[in-house]
């Protein structure tokens, strides 16, 4: 009673347009009651909560409450939600929503429509509609059946299509037709009977790459056909026959004077699209021992020299600091990627100071295909000796892969601008569909570096791989990895480090290292 009374008091003093009716919204996934969320209206709009809607889809969340802001996460896209915006950012997009984002309490409640979105839609790879008060989600389909007709002389059968499709039709016996549509994806299986004397049941069911629809036919069922009417498919049969479209006519005419008049009638869409006569296009031609590009421009490969100007990195006494030899090993690596013909920038040439941030943002802009940032690592162990490559992950592979994160991400102290928590939220997105292609480029990386002469620092096959949360690789729009040359702590690996012949040695073997992942992948030919 206490609680009634309460939400009243608070909607009677809330000014108009801030009281909004609380509710719940229902959720089917592919024809399955998946429960419900907490929803209100706003302005003739409903809301759902981010949070719980976005988990019952299979994305990830991230709730900000005192920020008012989420961020929701599915394969391949994010969106981040701020209130009071009527607006999404996904994938680094604005995207206008029908109302503003509310936030009440704990939660975020977002227009019904952001998860009808096309990026979302995409995503999830299925259909989401908003049907009579509930989140509808099903396969991206395009066959259904939508509806029956039941007259004195015929009945018919009518379904949804969508795009191109085509079937073929077959009697099989005297009560049975059958029709079958090749690549069709069927919305939901579904048997009917109807126990009249034209049509006693039938089915249709998704049969692996082909959709079937069964018809069993009644005492007087003497015609049937299959034939699109207004945008729809329909199957009539009956004594007498409804007259059919225009269309439909002109397509059942074409099919009797066809060779197919013998086996199954075959009806297409309106629209025939002519295949062009693809001829292959000329290679270039290129000195011995170059790639073949297969892209119309060179593939592009950022190199980011860790640390520099007034971040030293990691330093021992002496002249060894951090930034000149990432600086140093960049620049050979830079020369061999060249020389192998590909477009090659640098992040920093020099002893200049370039945010963590930056380095990334640079990678967008250039667009480019591979990212790979140079460091050397350090460790309060002695011991810790060896060459490493990382990938980005949320997760460290253990402690300390994450203090090797940690460390490296020490370079914020040095930056002096101060970024949104948008701009913060962004730029810490994992890109997980180039999770996979990191992980496979370290692994390269790790290999040539280990099969390369000369270098000496100890290449561990079994743990050399690892994955942790480095900043400079947040928000990298391509494959990209962190590589730890070797231990500046660790004398034997300091002295080969700052060996000139091992520094270029050790630019050559991870440049051989991007050019087997490069052609492993098909990027460029073998």
């Amino acid at each position: 009673m206490k609680k009634a009374l309460f939400s009243l008091l608070v909607s009677l003093l809330l000014p108009a347009g801030l009281a909004h009716a609380q509710g719940k919204t229902d959720i089917y996934i592919l024809g399955k009651d998946k429960g419900s969320v907490s929803s209100m209206q706003a302005g003739g709009v409903t809301l759902l909560d981010a949070r719980a809607t976005a988990k019952k889809l299979g994305g990830s969340v991230e709730l900000y409450a005192a920020a008012k802001q989420i961020k929701v996460a599915f394969p391949g896209m994010y969106a981040i939600l701020s209130a009071p915006l009527s607006e999404a950012i996904i994938n680094a997009q604005t995207v206008k929503l029908p109302s503003e984002v509310i936030a009440s309490g704990s939660r975020i409640y977002v227009p019904v429509q952001f998860f009808m979105l096309p990026q979302v839609q995409k995503a999830l790879d299925r259909q989401i509609t908003f049907e009579k008060g509930a989140l509808v989600v099903e396969k991206n389909y395009n066959l259904a059946f939508t509806d029956k007709e039941q007259q004195k002389s015929y009945d018919r059968l009518r379904f949804f299509r969508k795009g191109n499709l085509s079937f073929t039709t077959e009697q099989k016996n005297k009560h049975t037709v059958e029709a079958i549509f090749p690549g069709a994806v069927l919305k939901r299986n579904a048997s009917v009977r109807l126990k009249d004397d034209f049509v006693r049941s039938f089915s249709i069911n998704q049969r692996g790459k082909d959709v079937l629809l069964k018809v069993i036919l009644g005492k007087n069922a003497q015609n049937w056909r299959l034939t699109e009417e207004n945008g729809e498919l329909v199957f009539s049969v009956g004594s007498s026959l409804p007259a059919v479209s225009a269309v439909s006519a002109a397509r059942e005419e074409e099919a009797e004077e066809s060779d197919l008049s013998d086996g199954p009638s075959v009806f297409a869409d309106e629209e025939e699209v002519s295949t062009p006569v693809m001829r292959p296009a000329p290679q270039p031609v290129l000195k011995s021992g170059e790639p073949v590009l297969k892209e119309k421009r060179k593939l592009r490969i950022v190199i980011d020299p860790g640390h520099g100007g007034k971040d030293p990195g990691a330093t021992r006494r002496g002249s060894s600091q951090e930034k000149a030899l990432n600086l140093t090993v960049s620049k050979h690596l830079y020369n061999y990627l060249k020389k192998q013909g590909f477009d090659v920038k640098l992040t920093r040439d020099d002893d200049t100071f370039v945010t963590l941030a930056g380095r990334s943002k640079m990678a967008n802009e250039y667009k480019a295909d591979l990212f790979i940032s140079v460091h050397t690592n350090a460790a309060k162990r002695a011991a810790a000796n060896g060459f490493e490559v990382y990938f980005r992950s949320d997760k460290a592979t253990d402690a300390e892969a994450a203090e090797v994160a940690a460390f490296e991400n020490e370079a914020l102290q040095y930056e002096e601008a101060h970024y949104s928590f948008v701009d913060m939220l962004l730029e810490s997105m994992a890109k997980n569909e180039f999770m996979n292609e990191s992980s496979k480029l370290a692994g390269h990386i790790r290999n040539y570096v280990y099969k390369e002469p000369g270098i000496g620092i100890a290449v561990r096959q079994n743990n050399a791989i690892r994955q942790a949360n480095f900043y400079v690789l947040r928000g990298v729009k391509a494959p990209a990895v962190l590589v730890e040359m070797g231990y500046i702590s660790s004398a034997k690996d300091r002295a080969r480090l700052n060996n000139k012949a091992a520094q270029k040695r050790m630019g050559e073997g991870i440049g051989k290292g991007i050019v087997s992942y490069l052609k492993a992948e098909g990027k460029i030919s073998k």
